[in-house]
């Protein structure tokens, strides 16, 4: 009896993982351009040249009466981070419509994981800064996940992981990033223009319609949403900014209205949906370009020498962020699964270890790219507590990089043995002899 060894392998989920291993070495490219415009950002923000860092950050330009007059680390917090918002809200959506949030039995796991990784974290920040009322404010900043960090480092040590542990890490990721939108939109918005926000919403509506009606020529025309929808999306997100409400919530609006077929066994063109072809277009562009100039933008903190050191290391928030990003997260990830296999009849999938979900945990504590916007959100402009922020944000994303490595590093050696190991059991060749006795109702 002949096999088609050339077949695609046939078990559930196999086009799903197949689908996020690509996305994981797609987002190993944008995680490293990151960490290099983080770096560059803080060695020229504590070097003899920091004036000029700070003058091209502070620089402002734009349109006054559209209130667009903005300065270069404004327009990248709040511009190009929507196109990284727009990345988020497509694969969200995809996830709802298609993917591992359709299934309730698949979705309850990783979504328990992130409440509770979300949860956890903001307590304990709060736990270490409740003598000082006016630093509860940061309570949001330890709650993030930083996808594409994350991603990029479980691509770079998980080469051998298993597939539905990728999928774990992406979903949980996705959602914290659904929350983060949330916390942005419900705790730091205040001050709410109704008509601005009304034309936003009318926009929105309209880019939608477009997206859905044309989206077989969207797909047969690339340039077309860069001439139709990009012009549209833009005045929805301005709009929107005039309103009150932090404007990358616009990327998530934008994107969720982008249409995704209900099956990926039925795709629209060339074996992709339109949301699935946005995506691989823009990609580039969000992590190649927004999210490293956001990145190089928000992480320039000059750290003012050892006195500074020794502020930072003593500030409240520093150690609230540090604890709630290093140790909150993979403890209420643990936790809130542990609960919920308690009491209730959900259980893992098979393929998951404890000691799996311990280093996708620590990983979860790489809090980059929205919790350095939450940071600026969430004190005074000015405020030296901002600096302590972004400095205890990325020393904990540094820390976590490295815990779930050592981690994640030997549970990937694990693997790679035991695959091994079932080549040589399928080969044959290496088997004792002991072993290769025949059985018993063997002919």
């Amino acid at each position: 009896m002949s096999h088609d060894t050339t077949r695609a392998p046939s078990w559930p989920g196999y086009r799903e993982v197949h689908r996020v291993t690509t996305l994981l070495r797609r987002e190993s490219v944008g995680g490293m351009l990151l960490v290099v415009a983080a770096i560059v950002a803080i060695i020229w923000a504590n070097s003899p040249a920091s004036d000029a860092y700070f003058a091209l950050r502070d620089f402002r330009i734009g349109y006054e009466p559209w209130h667009l007059d903005l300065s270069l680390g404004t327009w990248a917090a709040d511009g190009l981070l929507a196109v990284f918002f727009f990345m988020v809200g497509l694969e969200l959506k995809r996830e709802i419509v298609s993917g591992s949030l359709r299934r309730f039995g698949t979705a309850i796991v990783p979504v328990t994981a992130a409440f509770a990784g979300v949860a956890v974290p903001a307590l304990i920040y709060v736990a270490v800064v409740h003598t000082q009322p006016s630093l509860l404010a940061g309570w949001a900043i330890p709650t993030a996940t930083d996808i594409a960090f994350a991603v990029a480092v479980l691509a770079l040590v998980g080469s051998h992981l298993p597939g539905p542990l990728r999928i774990f890490l992406l979903t949980l990721a996705v959602v914290d990033d659904l929350i983060a939108i949330a916390i942005i939109a419900i705790f730091y918005t205040s001050d709410i223009s109704l008509l601005p926000l009304a034309v936003f919403a009318a926009l929105v509506v309209i880019y939608g319609v477009i997206a859905h009606r044309a989206r077989a020529w969207f797909s047969r025309h690339a340039w077309g949403a860069w001439v139709v929808l990009l012009p549209i999306g833009f005045a929805a997100w301005a709009f929107l900014h005039a309103s009150g409400v932090h404007a990358t919530i616009a990327g998530v609006a934008l994107a969720f209205t982008i249409p995704v077929a209900a099956s990926r066994r039925q795709p629209e063109h060339h074996g992709m949906d339109l949301a699935e072809q946005f995506e691989h277009r823009f990609r580039p562009l969000s992590s190649g370009i927004a999210v490293p100039i956001f990145a190089f933008f928000a992480a320039g903190v000059a750290v003012g020498g050892g006195e500074g050191i020794m502020r930072a290391l003593t500030d409240p928030v520093t150690i609230g962020v540090v604890a709630g990003l290093v140790f909150g997260k993979p403890i209420g990830i643990l936790l809130g699964v542990r609960v919920l296999t308690l009491v209730t009849k959900v259980r893992l999938d098979p393929a998951l270890k404890w000691i799996d979900l311990a280093g996708v945990g620590l990983l979860a504590g790489i809090g980059f790219t929205v919790s350095l916007l939450i940071a600026e959100l969430s004190f005074p402009a000015g405020s030296p507590h901002t600096d302590d922020a972004k400095i205890a944000i990325m020393a904990a994303s540094l820390l976590a990089s490295v815990f779930a490595s050592a981690v994640l590093l030997v549970r990937n050696r694990r693997y790679k043995q035991l695959e091994q190991d079932e080549e040589v059991d399928a080969d044959g060749d290496d088997i004792p002899d002991v072993y290769q006795r025949p059985r018993p109702d063997a002919r």
